[in-house]
């Protein structure tokens, strides 16, 4: 197993699907029958045999797309998959009793649609106050068993920015993560947002295409690149819903999930989230020059005092019963009374 840089660990812990690393090891034709639990201590560094073992207990192992067993012996042209989670060494979770907005609850999982403003898990800067701080909390009310050493970060599965809203999936066991892990890294969730952007999008609808890694100056944005030379793929699928002239409102399909991706994506063909301060849409991008639309903006800016980004659906496969389960979260207050004004307006001014 490799050891990777400071720069590569931060991206896995920030990213939706780099949260879990995936190893895969094909089989070849010479291979002798081995048990798989031997064989993995063979091939990964700092691998046990009980560390091995408890990950095909729970799941994470699979061979030939299955689960499977530590007295299994590995053949020729087997495809053995190992997803192994990342964590932060010395972090420590502080159960916090924070409001949780919970759409949706079973003994596998919790959909919360999480408000603007909340970042999602501790880290520099943001020790206390988190979604998982209040899950921390509220996961020992219902479980008194649990406590501040065994609270289980695993459950986070994927993450969304400090400033956008909607719905996220947390699992509640092991076999939860894994399947779920699974599934963001296959690409199989379905993820739609909601984004008002500047300027008038083009084309009905479109896909873009191109890495997102961090910038190479700036080393907290995101850029896209392209030709791929640097970053993660990451491809967007947008579609126009709404046009006020100045602003898009699109929606935005996810078939990767990288740290800022459409906000990144959206920047690259030019129509920055309106009011991303991070990516240029905290200003005036398309309009007239009059003081009055720069009032209107302003005011604009005041309704949504952050960028315009919903999650507003997520499906997947439930970890337990199989079955496609599917979510949504309205629109919240903010987005969508900027959403209205923008409308008055542009009925306004087309008279």
């Amino acid at each position: 197993m490799a050891i990777m840089d400071t720069e590569e660990l931060e991206e896995q812990q920030e990213a939706s699907e780099e949260l879990y690393e995936q190893h895969v090891f094909r089989i070849d034709g010479g291979q002798e029958l081995m048990r798989i639990d031997k064989f993995l201590v063979s091939r990964i560094e700092y691998a046990t045999r009980n560390k091995v073992q408890k990950a095909i207990e729970a799941g994470r192992i699979l061979v030939n797309g299955r689960p499977t067993q530590s007295n299994y012996k590995i053949r020729p042209a087997d495809e053995i998959v190992i997803y192994s989670h990342y964590e932060k060494k010395g972090e420590h979770i502080v159960p916090q009793q924070i409001p949780l907005n919970i759409q949706f609850e079973d003994r596998d999982i919790m959909i919360i649609n999480k408000p603007a403003g909340m970042v999602v898990h501790p880290g520099s800067g943001n020790p206390e106050g988190t979604l998982i701080n209040g899950v921390a909390w509220y996961l020992q009310q219902t479980d008194k068993s649990i406590s501040e050493e065994t609270l289980p970060r695993f459950g986070l599965v994927h993450r969304i920015d400090k400033n956008t809203t909607g719905l996220m999936v947390l699992a509640k066991t092991d076999r939860a993560v894994t399947s779920l892990a699974k599934q963001f890294f296959d690409h199989t969730i379905f993820r739609r947002y909601i984004a008002l952007v500047w300027g008038d999008v083009e084309a009905d609808e479109g896909t873009i295409i191109a890495h997102v890694g961090r910038h190479r100056r700036f080393r907290k944005l995101y850029d896209a690149y392209p030709e791929g030379e640097h970053g993660k793929d990451a491809i967007t699928h947008y579609k126009v819903l709404e046009r006020f002239g100045y602003v898009t409102l699109v929606e935005c399909r996810l078939e990767t999930g990288r740290t800022h991706q459409i906000r990144v994506h959206m920047q690259h063909i030019g129509h920055s989230l309106f009011n991303d301060d991070f990516y240029g849409g905290d200003r005036i991008v398309k309009g007239t020059v009059y003081a009055k639309y720069k009032q209107f903006v302003d005011n604009c800016f005041e309704i949504c005092p952050r960028h315009a980004l919903h999650a507003r659906n997520i499906g997947f496969q439930h970890p337990t019963t199989g079955e496609q389960v599917f979510f949504e979260a309205p629109l919240p207050d903010d987005m969508d009374q900027l959403i209205e004004k923008w409308r008055r307006y542009t009925a306004a001014n087309r008279k």
